[in-house]
């Protein structure tokens, strides 16, 4: 039996992060996991895949709209759907294999198996049971679905199957318009996919500002991708032919059915704790199946924490990491702490999709009083000039004081345009401070200080 000053339950981003920054303020770390390589969902069947794949089919994409236009003439690639798969494990075996490294260089451990907490200060792998100070649950989360639906992964399936179908299907029907869903639709279109997005709401990516929403699906219906809003789903039925999905659309209650090789079932997630013995150990636990913890992400049980997908706020792999390195530093004795207020989100579509703080609708809702600065990308050089002037900056500023209360970008490179955005709401940058910093030229970046300074008097070039 060993002894630990820190045990981790899952080796995802919250889990490793947070393991190896233990381990660097001194305390002795290890981890459990169950699966064959380290990094959870994230690297081994969710983001790191996903955007491999988003890389290549975007690649594709522009070799057979793009590239005549600048000269380059050639007959447009074929897919080789197997070498593509190759890539992306390849990408996949890179990254947890790094994990192993940083581990080994940083002296944490590696439990290997499944987990449980048999009482408070123990954790049992196999056989065998350790001894900590701290346990910390980053257990992570697993694919929701909906009554009606038997998912097998091979033709109907989640994100895991999706991203290692032994071939390129020619219909896909995608249940949820979400992250995941819009993503990997995105990937199968590109590859020749007829793809349906089925979405129970009447917008897509429910919770983001309502003007990216509207731009954001007319871009992505421009793409080729078809949409049914407003659709309750009842079920899929399959046979060894195709996959029929029913369904209800909400504003009439009229049935309808659409089939399809494949069905991906993108409905969500739901956090992953079976077979810890959370209920034996009497921790806590919210409506929708989350770890209660308070502001120290501390559980009910003395000694127990809890991070990432297992407890309330976004899922998303960033925030997972934030509070691990918090959790690590409030162990150690230090002052850790997440702003939850500057936590971006981005979708890796073409365009990318980016967003940090407010958006329009939640500061109307609060009776703020705010003003908006936004410019088009078809006012930017650079964006132009490589075939992306699709979508906009978007910054929300305080009307007095004109600090920034949230950003919201499409376009080129969103997903890293925002972070100027968020080290701003950090530091309580006022949209003007955006502003009078010089973008080097000719940069996608130049188009977030130009909607900085239609915050004040106007942009230059729009």
């Amino acid at each position: 039996m060993s002894s630990y000053d820190v045990i981790i339950i899952g080796s995802g981003p919250g889990g490793y992060v947070c393991a190896i920054r233990c381990a660097q303020l001194g305390l002795k770390t290890a981890v459990v996991e169950g699966r064959e390589t380290l990094g959870g969902t994230c690297l081994n069947v969710g983001c790191i895949p996903s955007k491999a794949l988003l890389h290549a089919s975007h690649q594709l994409h522009e070799a057979e709209h793009n590239f005549a236009k600048m000269g380059l003439k050639a007959a447009a690639p074929k897919v080789d759907w197997e070498q593509m798969l190759t890539y992306k494990n390849e990408v996949i075996d890179g990254n947890t294999k790094g994990i192993e490294f940083l581990f080994k260089k940083n002296k944490v451990d590696w439990l290997k198996g499944w987990g449980s907490i048999p009482e408070a200060g123990k954790v049992k792998v196999g056989d065998e049971v350790h001894d900590a100070k701290h346990i910390i649950i980053a257990s992570g989360s697993e694919p929701s679905s909906l009554p009606g639906i038997e998912i097998d992964e091979k033709t109907v399936v989640t994100s895991t199957g999706a991203l290692e179908l032994p071939k390129i299907p020619k219909s896909m029907v995608v249940i949820g318009a979400g992250v995941i869903g819009l993503e990997l639709g995105s990937v199968y279109k590109r590859l020749g996919t007829d793809v349906t997005v089925v979405e129970f709401l009447d917008v897509i990516t429910p919770g983001m500002d309502s003007e990216v929403q509207k731009v954001f699906q007319r871009l992505l219906k421009k793409q080729g991708l078809n949409f049914v809003m407003g659709a309750a789903v009842q079920g899929v039925k399959s046979t060894k032919t195709k996959n029929t999905v029913t369904y209800k659309l909400r504003k009439d209650d009229s049935e309808h059915t659409i089939d399809a090789e494949v069905v991906l079932v993108a409905t969500g997630r739901r956090p992953f704790t079976t077979g810890l013995g959370l209920d034996a150990l009497g921790i806590e636990m919210t409506e929708r199946g989350q770890i209660k913890t308070d502001s120290h992400y501390a559980t009910s049980v003395k000694g127990i924490y809890a991070i990432g997908d297992a407890i309330e706020g976004p899922m998303l792999a960033h925030k997972a990491e934030d509070e691990g390195m918090a959790i690590a530093e409030l162990l150690a004795g230090q002052a850790g702490h997440v702003n939850y207020d500057v936590i971006p989100g981005v979708i890796y579509t073409h365009p990318e999709v980016a967003s940090v703080g407010k958006t329009e609708d939640q500061l109307k809702d609060e009776g703020r009083a705010y003003k908006v600065g936004k410019f088009n990308f078809m006012g930017n050089g650079r964006a132009k000039a490589v075939h992306a002037g699709d979508g906009f900056v978007k910054i929300l500023a305080d009307k007095e004081t004109d600090r920034v209360l949230g950003a919201h970008i499409i376009g080129p490179a969103a997903g890293d345009l925002i972070h100027e955005i968020c080290v701003g709401m950090e530091f309580g940058a006022a949209a003007e401070d955006i502003a009078r910093t010089c973008h080097a030229h000719p940069t996608f970046s130049e188009a977030v200080r130009e909607a900085a300074l239609a915050c004040g008097d106007g942009p230059i070039h729009s």
